[in-house]
């Protein structure tokens, strides 16, 4: 059973999440106020979480740099800010997603079985899959990269992105194909995700981050994965 730990302060959108959840099968545990979410991560140890970012005591984006302190968990925000400024900064943050309030629960409920199923599926026919870029090695079977003989810590969004470039290695990744297979169908104009994702996974795998030589912009394009310089 999937654990959804939602953390909001406004008591009938954390009912009817709740309520919502239990129905399709989730297992649901909640906070009200970002140190309640804290400790209810830590405690309960949940597959994904669904944060508002206006809580009472500490902005949800410190929240967001809390968990991703120690762990790699999926974070949905669900947040009444429509400003594409404080989508970046969750998202740079470490958030997984965002989801502005009013919402469409059909629409919440399909960006969470995305982000679940971004962190716990690996793709058909992975177990031989390992690429060597001279910098770093991306083990596609294992859903692991490795850089100077330590593994890199990415969150299961970071390794889907990562995961679509090395599947298609040498060849360039359309924007709106790279976003409909991370995020989904309904994110094809969301190019500002891609902007804050491919900033975070060159500042942890190249060796350069400002002159990346693997993970490549196609100006107006797209992206295109490279094991060496081209």
């Amino acid at each position: 059973m999937t654990k959804v730990l939602v953390v909001d302060d406004e008591p009938q959108i954390v009912r009817a999440l709740r309520i919502n959840l239990s129905a399709r099968g989730y297992q649901v545990i909640t906070a009200h106020d970002g140190t309640a979410a804290l400790r209810a991560a830590a405690e309960g140890k949940p597959d994904v979480v669904v944060l508002d970012l206006g809580l009472p005591d500490i902005d949800g984006t410190e929240v967001i740099a809390g968990l991703r302190g120690w762990t790699t968990v999926p974070i949905i925000v669900l947040s009444a800010r429509t400003d594409s400024g404080d989508k970046v900064e969750a998202l740079d943050a470490g958030a997984d997603d965002y989801v502005t309030k009013p919402f469409g629960m059909d629409e919440l409920l399909a960006r969470l079985r995305a982000a679940v199923r971004r962190s716990t599926v690996a793709g058909p026919g992975d177990e031989e899959a390992v690429i060597d870029t001279g910098s770093f090695i991306v083990d596609l079977a294992a859903k692991k990269v490795l850089k100077e003989g330590a593994e890199v810590h990415l969150t299961p969004t970071e390794w889907g992105v990562l995961e679509v470039l090395v599947r298609n290695k040498g060849r360039l990744v359309a924007q709106k194909q790279l976003l409909q297979e991370v995020w989904g169908p309904a994110y094809a104009a969301e190019t500002h995700y891609l902007r804050v994702y491919l900033a975070q996974l060159r500042r942890k795998l190249e060796p350069q981050p400002s002159q990346p030589k693997h993970l490549l912009t196609e100006p107006g394009m797209g992206y295109r994965f490279e094991t060496t310089n081209p």
